[in-house]
């Protein structure tokens, strides 16, 4: 390991070159892979049908200093307007449009309504934008009815929004920060109607998986089983754990669901490595190896250099002296400069989180660190799924 890091000492960083070797490392040189850490199964799987409900609604802000929707765009605000005054007895007989005096924005209301919340329960609330408002800063949500996707109300939402920016401007500059189009209620909705579900009936239940994977359901099935007694788990799937009711848990379900849900399990991944080239991210999971290759850093480098010679001869008119002309002369020099590297041969046993750090010591950005292991992947010489995002 010495030799191999001190080889990559005396590299520089770019062009990168990947050559797959013939020989590759056999299964036994990588050695056993280290043991994953436990994991509650409540943080790597779910209940299926326990789950959140999107909620929708329309809305309107008012309050705002002139940041609301203007005449362009927002006439169905001035209609929202309108409807609103009728259904509080305010019978108005104007043109809608001049009722837009840019106090007033459309938003749309969403939230999440949490499995088994009760009427009365607070929820948050996030408003954004419909129109053209410029700011919903000091604006106040009227009440609103929050809808699931069966059309039927479950929480309504109104009070004071609170951005995350501010915005001033005068003199001809500006000064901005975040986007003021947004905003959220902590706290500002309150659940109507609870989502009905029967847990004690159940005489069975199943595990969704956050994450597919056999060895990870397979795992989770024993684990169980061999907590709470055997047949009662079965990995139907990489994704889904199917667990059965026994009957000294009928009618107190929610014991055993506490029971499984602390129980921990070794999570199993497969090997990926995941690269955002824009940025320079690289992540990379701990299965992830190498197998023999070699590696070629150089450089060339090419410079061109142009000098200007100006020939001014004297003035005409001058005593002794004819007219003359100014002659500009380039000289242009040009050099390349190639750095003359070795090809640095890479271990099977050695690991891709070895490679980076040796990489690292001698300067090569994430960028450069994209590009070996685009290329090792093309050569096949990584061994883990590449994942460009």
């Amino acid at each position: 390991m010495k030799s191999y890091q001190k080889s990559f000492y005396e590299c520089c960083c770019w062009p990168v070159v990947v050559f797959l070797m013939v020989s590759w490392v056999s299964p036994l040189g990588l050695g056993s892979p280290a043991p994953s850490e436990a994991a509650r199964i409540k943080d790597i799987a779910s209940i299926e049908g326990v789950r959140d409900n999107q909620l929708i609604g329309y809305g309107l802000i008012v309050g705002l200093d002139r940041t609301g929707d203007s005449v362009v765009g927002g006439q169905f605000t001035a209609q929202a307007i309108i409807s609103m005054l009728n259904t509080m007895g305010v019978n108005l007989k104007i043109d809608p449009i001049q009722l837009l005096t840019k106090n007033t924005a459309s938003v749309m209301v969403t939230a999440k309504l949490p499995p088994f919340a009760r009427p009365g329960m607070k929820l948050d609330v996030q408003v954004s934008s419909l129109a053209n408002a410029k700011s919903l800063r000091g604006g106040t949500l009227l009440l609103t009815p929050l809808k699931a996707a069966n059309q039927q109300v479950y929480a309504v939402a109104q009070g004071p929004i609170s951005t995350s920016g501010f915005e001033s401007s005068g003199g001809g500059t500006s000064v901005a920060k975040n986007q003021q189009s947004g905003g959220i209620i902590p706290g500002g909705g309150i659940v109507e109607r609870a989502i009905t579900l029967d847990m004690n009936t159940w005489d069975k239940f199943s595990l969704t998986m956050h994450q597919a994977d056999f060895t990870t359901a397979l795992r989770v099935s024993e684990v169980i089983n061999g907590h709470l007694g055997d047949g009662l788990a079965s990995a139907v799937s990489s994704g889904q754990i199917q667990v059965a009711v026994p009957e000294r848990f009928q009618g107190n379900i929610v014991q055993m669901i506490a029971a499984v849900e602390g129980l921990n399990v070794n999570v199993d991944v497969s090997a990926k490595v995941v690269v955002n080239e824009r940025t320079g991210t690289i992540v990379m999971g701990e299965h992830v190896r190498l197998a023999s290759m070699a590696i070629s850093h150089g450089s060339l480098t090419i410079r061109v250099q142009t000098d200007f010679n100006v020939s001014q001869p004297q003035a005409p008119g001058l005593i002794g002296s004819a007219a003359g002309q100014t002659v500009v002369t380039p000289d242009v020099e040009a050099e390349a400069e190639e750095e003359k590297r070795q090809v640095i041969q890479v271990d099977g046993s050695v690991t891709l989180g070895d490679l980076v750090k040796a990489l690292n010591s001698v300067g090569v950005t994430p960028r450069d660190l994209v590009a070996v292991l685009t290329a090792a992947k093309a050569a096949g010489a990584l061994q883990a799924d590449l994942e460009l995002i």
